[in-house]
C-alpha cells in the first residue's frame, strides 16, 4: 500500500534562528508551518555560551536560551516543531516532495534553513580522537578539561569568545591562529590580550593531533620559519570556519562554487517557492542577527507566493 503523502503549505528546514523567524513570521500569516528541527534544535547558536550583540539583550543571554525562546515564540502563534532530518526532497516538481526519515510531505513552499557544521581541520588524529580531546564546542565540553591546558584553533569571534569561556575551567589555554592578527571583534581581543590564562601562537598552524586513547600533545608549525613544535595538552577546541549544509540540494537548485545557496534579496531560490536564509546562503556576515532578518524576509515572500 503506497504511504499517503501529507501536504503543508510551508516546510522550514532547520531551527535555528533563520529557521524559526522564519516559522514565527510564517504561523502569524496563518500558514501553520512545519518545522523540521534536524540533529541540532536551536541550530550552531545553541551551542553557544553567550550571545552579546543580540538586540533586546544587554546583558547577554545564553545560545541554549535564545533558541528555546525563538521556539516558544513560533510556536505560540501556531508553528510545528518536529524533531526529525530530512534525508531527501524534490524541487523538480511542484509542489514540492520532502521525505524524512519517518514519512513524505508535499509542500507548497520550502525554506531552506539548514546552516552550517565545523570545518574540520582535517590532520592526522583529528577524527581519532573525536570525543576524547578533540571538540568543536567549548561549552559542551570545557568542563570536561578543568585544570587542563588546551588549545584553541581559529582567529575569528567565536574562536576567541570560546577561548575565554574555557578559561574558567582549564588552568591554560594556548590560541593558535595562522596569521599574524586576529579577524574577531576588537573587544573580544582586547579580553584575550588582558586574560592571564589565555597564551596567542600566532603565524601557526596545526600539524598533527597526537596522543594515545586521548590527546597528549598537538603539534604546530610555524608557517614563517617551518619550524615545527610539540604542545603537550589534553585537548584541542577548533574553530575555524563553517561549511553550509547543502549536500542535499545539490542538483536541486542553484549553489555557488563555495557551497552556497544562491539568493537574491528576497531570499528567493531560482526555483519558484524555495527559500534559503540564515548560514545555508549568507557568506557574508553570519550573525544570529542576520540570520534571524533573512528567516523573516523569507517567510514573507513565501506567504506572498502562496498567496499568487
Amino acid at each position: 500500500m503506497t504511504e499517503k503523502k501529507k501536504i503543508e503549505k510551508v516546510i522550514i528546514l532547520g531551527a535555528g534562528p533563520a529557521g524559526s523567524s522564519a516559522a514565527l513570521y510564517a504561523a502569524r500569516a496563518e500558514l501553520s508551518p512545519l518545522v523540521f528541527t534536524g540533529i541540532q534544535p536551536g541550530g550552531q547558536v545553541s551551542l553557544t555560551h553567550t550571545i552579546e550583540n543580540y538586540p533586546g539583550f544587554p546583558d547577554g543571554v545564553g545560545g541554549a536560551d535564545l533558541g528555546t525562546l525563538f521556539q516558544r515564540q513560533a510556536e505560540k502563534f501556531g508553528a510545528r516543531f518536529e524533531f526529525e532530518s530530512v534525508v531527501s526532497v524534490d524541487f523538480k516538481q511542484q509542489p514540492f516532495l520532502v521525505k524524512t526519515y519517518g514519512a513524505q510531505y508535499i509542500a507548497n513552499s520550502v525554506i531552506i534553513a539548514t546552516g552550517a557544521s565545523p570545518v574540520l581541520l582535517n590532520v592526522p588524529g583529528e577524527s581519532e580522537f573525536v570525543g576524547s580531546g578533540v571538540s568543536y564546542c567549548a561549552t559542551c565540553d570545557g568542563w570536561f578539561f578543568k585544570e587542563k591546558k588546551v588549545v584553541v584553533v581559529g582567529g575569528g569571534d567565536s574562536a576567541l569568545e570560546e577561548a575565554l569561556f574555557l578559561t574558567r575551567y582549564v588552568s591554560e589555554v594556548w590560541l593558535v591562529h595562522r596569521r599574524d592578527e586576529f579577524r574577531a571583534g576588537a573587544i573580544l581581543q582586547k579580553r584575550v590580550h588582558d586574560n592571564p590564562k589565555i597564551k596567542l601562537i600566532l603565524n601557526n598552524v596545526v600539524k598533527s593531533i597526537n596522543g594515545e586513547g586521548t590527546v597528549k600533545s598537538v603539534t604546530i608549525q610555524n608557517v614563517k620559519t617551518s619550524k615545527n613544535e610539540d604542545l603537550t595538552v589534553d585537548g584541542i577546541f577548533i574553530f575555524i570556519g563553517h561549511k553550509p549544509n547543502n549536500d542535499l540540494y545539490k542538483g536541486q537548485i542553484d549553489i555557488d562554487e563555495r557551497g552556497f545557496i544562491v539568493v537574491n534579496n528576497k531570499m528567493e531560490t531560482n526555483i519558484p517557492g524555495v527559500y534559503a536564509a540564515g548560514e545555508a546562503s549568507d557568506s557574508e556576515f553570519k550573525q544570529v542577527v542576520t540570520s534571524a532578518g533573512m528567516g523573516a524576509a523569507a517567510a514573507i515572500e513565501a506567504s506572498r507566493y502562496l498567496e499568487k
